[in-house]
């Protein structure tokens, strides 16, 4: 029963943060360990991740200790039963009974949960930052994924050409116009893009792995996952980037911390005045047969520990976790600032690969392959062409897939908000 109450406060928990993926959590446990076997979305994709993360569990445990730990700081203090005995002789025994209770002042128990509480918001901006960190994980492996799944179609499609050079040079072989060293040359070439293609396949498999190991599955069910890798973000300007910098999920959390800290401070500064206990009881002495009532008080006298240690601790770091904000500050801008200029780059590369280089090597492809067929070229020009159209193909890929990493890094620093500025643009043809 106590499992099945804290999954219940689990799933709770997880209703609320993770919206902050801009995905609604899935009803059930079960349900949260569907993955599909078909097409595999982004979308689907983050569900997973958002319900499933077994690193996201971890975080969400202390929060839920964090919780806890600001019930305790509001409960009050125990009563304390003392006996004291006079003369150990029946007849003259003096025994007296007390019962007495502790009174924190100084404003020990508001300082206290003030500081548990603040505690407890830090541990929920460490779930945000952990989720936002996932969000901007899921959508680069995503599109590493998608990336080397259009390297895997790349190396087929080599594979056919270079297949296809193969077959030609082979019947020019036979009817008499070429050497063989052009159909040896065809084999080696055919041979080097089927070790390219079995490279590209285990590429593709580790990505897959990579990805669906965000939720916790080592061996991926999908068949394929299903997004377009060629629809270039639209490049917001960096200083709509730094605007957003003050609701990122590190920057609430530094400031957070720098309070929780300050509160800390405050709890152990009302530790300097000593408490008050006040006793009552009941003095019973058998000598006279008679019972007498008995009030009493007890402080300790701060002479020496005055808790001045932990306190000048506790302004240090409060020192501390202000530079912590300011150095969390100035890193953020620095990370956003190098996204956004490999954003930059990456996004004129892609247009320039896709324009130019990319249609002139496949011109060069077709027109050589034809030429050939004619007898027109060698068959070391053909492959020659066919190289460079695959280079070019796979430089194209990558800066394709560089335009998602340092979109999926912005938004991990951003969080969801980030997402926003990065309105998608159709691709060019």
């Amino acid at each position: 029963m106590m499992q099945l109450l804290c999954l219940a406060v689990m799933l709770y928990h997880y209703s609320s943060f993770a919206q902050t993926l801009g995905v609604n959590p899935l009803p059930s446990f079960a349900e949260r360990l569907q993955e599909p076997e078909t097409n595999l979305s982004l979308a689907q994709a983050l569900q997973l991740a958002a319900t499933a993360n077994p690193d996201l569990v971890v975080v969400l445990r202390e929060v839920e200790a964090a919780a806890a730990s600001r019930i305790q700081a509001g409960l009050l203090r125990n009563p304390e039963l003392s006996m004291e005995m006079e003369d150990t002789r029946s007849s003259r025994r003096q025994t007296t009974y007390w019962l007495g209770q502790p009174l924190e002042l100084g404003g020990k128990r508001g300082a206290r949960v003030e500081a548990a509480e603040r505690s407890r918001e830090v541990a929920e901006a460490d779930f945000q930052v952990q989720l936002s960190a996932l969000r901007g994980a899921v959508v680069q492996r995503f599109y590493e994924v998608l990336a080397a799944q259009e390297r895997y179609r790349l190396a087929q499609s080599s594979m056919d050409l270079a297949q296809r050079g193969l077959d030609v040079a082979g019947r020019r072989v036979i009817a008499g116009k070429v050497s063989p060293v052009e159909e040896t040359r065809a084999k080696v070439a055919a041979s080097s893009v089927r070790i390219e293609l079995t490279q590209a396949n285990a590429d593709l498999l580790n990505a897959r792995r990579r990805l669906s190991a965000l939720w916790g599955n080592p061996a991926p069910h999908f068949a394929q996952a299903e997004g377009q890798l060629e629809i270039l973000p639209f490049l917001p300007a960096l200083n709509d980037l730094n605007a957003l910098l003050e609701q990122a999920p590190e920057v609430v959390r530094a400031q957070k911390e720098t309070i929780r800290r300050d509160a800390m401070l405050k709890s152990e500064e009302t530790k300097k005045y000593p408490d008050l206990i006040l006793r009552g009881g009941v003095q019973r002495n058998e000598a006279i047969n008679d019972n007498v009532s008995v009030v009493g008080l007890a402080m300790a006298l701060p002479i020496f520990d005055r808790n001045q240690g932990n306190i000048q601790a506790a302004r240090v770091r409060v020192d501390q976790a202000r530079d912590e904000q300011f150095a969390t500050d100035i890193r953020l801008r620095r990370d956003i600032a190098q996204a956004h200029e490999r954003l930059s780059a990456a996004i004129l590369e892609v247009n320039y690969m896709r324009d130019d280089i990319l249609p002139g090597a496949q011109s060069a492809v077709d027109a050589t392959t034809k030429g050939f067929e004619r007898g027109k070229f060698d068959f070391l020009d053909v492959l020659d062409a066919q190289r460079t159209l695959f280079a070019a193909r796979g430089q194209y890929i990558r800066a394709l897939g560089e335009v998602q990493r340092a979109v999926a890094e912005v938004e991990s620093i951003l969080g969801p908000q980030g997402g926003s500025l990065f309105n998608a643009t159709q691709p060019q043809n």
